[in-house]
């Protein structure tokens, strides 16, 4: 039964976060990557904060070296991963960023790979091949549009992202076994919280830091996005990881870049050519193939 929790849970992430990376892309017009990072993840502690109480879970109950490792965690994943997500998706819009993010399913495999001897097999080159394919096809477009230097910027923001958000998730994937992967969100945000608000402080000073909380905070679209984003998403993301095989977990996950191109197109008004849908379904068998490992 756990089994197919865990496959209902990865796909739960996908429709949460596809509407959270849409509801991001409003709020990038509005706000920076910085800012937008510094209010999704108060929302999401506060959340996790709130669920913690009425669920009556133990925080406690960590040794020295798992709240380590949760902390790397959280400044891999949530600090830097999800500041350069953002900051690839303010550059090339939703519809883009959805296929840049398709090298995170390959990335599971490889450093599943390198963190608990994994086995990658053909299947996980090949469909890391048609990932890269897609991506090219995809975002070759945009090169009239946009200067070619800050493409591949984007490009690259995207992808780093992604490794940071593998790595991050696996680090904690022992942790899980045991543990509420409510207290282990609580920590990891609760890290990328800090962390941004110390730089934010040192960076632009505590004027810029109480604009972005009084502005942000009555942001109906950062609200929302970080609602889905940070706080639905995320648990359903661990619990799909702790529930179900990683292949799974990460097929079911990059159906996200479905759905994002979809809801781009309906209410960003992204223009859906055939190079794109192309390299949307090149880049969802490639993922199927790894999934499928």
């Amino acid at each position: 039964m756990s089994f197919f929790l865990g496959d209902l849970y990865a796909l739960l992430t996908a429709f949460c976060w596809s509407s959270a990376v849409i509801l991001f892309d409003f709020s990038s017009r509005s706000f920076s990557s910085l800012q937008i990072s510094l209010i999704k993840n108060l929302i999401g502690v506060i959340g996790f904060i709130i669920t913690v109480f009425l669920l009556k879970v133990s925080i406690f109950e960590y040794s020295s070296n798992e709240i380590l490792i949760l902390i790397l965690s959280g400044l891999l994943g949530v600090a830097i991963g999800d500041l350069l997500f953002l900051k690839s998706l303010s550059i090339v819009g939703s519809g883009i960023s959805a296929i840049i993010a398709t090298i995170y399913a390959p990335s599971i495999f490889f450093f599943a790979f390198i963190l608990f001897g994994e086995v990658i097999t053909i299947k996980v080159i090949i469909g890391g091949i048609l990932i890269s394919i897609a991506i090219f096809v995809g975002t070759f477009e945009n090169s009239r549009i946009l200067k070619r230097k800050l493409l591949l910027q984007a490009i690259i923001y995207g992808i780093l992202s992604q490794i940071l958000t593998a790595v991050s998730v696996l680090m904690v994937r022992p942790i899980m076994e045991n543990n509420s992967v409510v207290s282990i969100a609580l920590i990891r945000f609760g890290t990328g919280l800090i962390a941004t608000i110390l730089y934010l402080l040192i960076s632009r000073g505590m004027f810029f830091l109480k604009k972005t909380f009084r502005d942000g905070l009555i942001n109906p679209y950062i609200i929302l996005g970080s609602i889905f984003g940070t706080y639905l998403s995320v648990i359903f993301w661990l619990l799909g990881f702790k529930y179900t095989l990683a292949s799974r977990a990460a097929v079911y996950n990059e159906l996200s870049t479905i759905i994002i191109i979809i809801m781009a197109s309906l209410f960003l008004n992204e223009s859906m050519t055939g190079r794109k849908w192309f390299a949307v379904l090149v880049a969802f068998l490639g993922a199927l193939i790894v999934g499928l490992n």
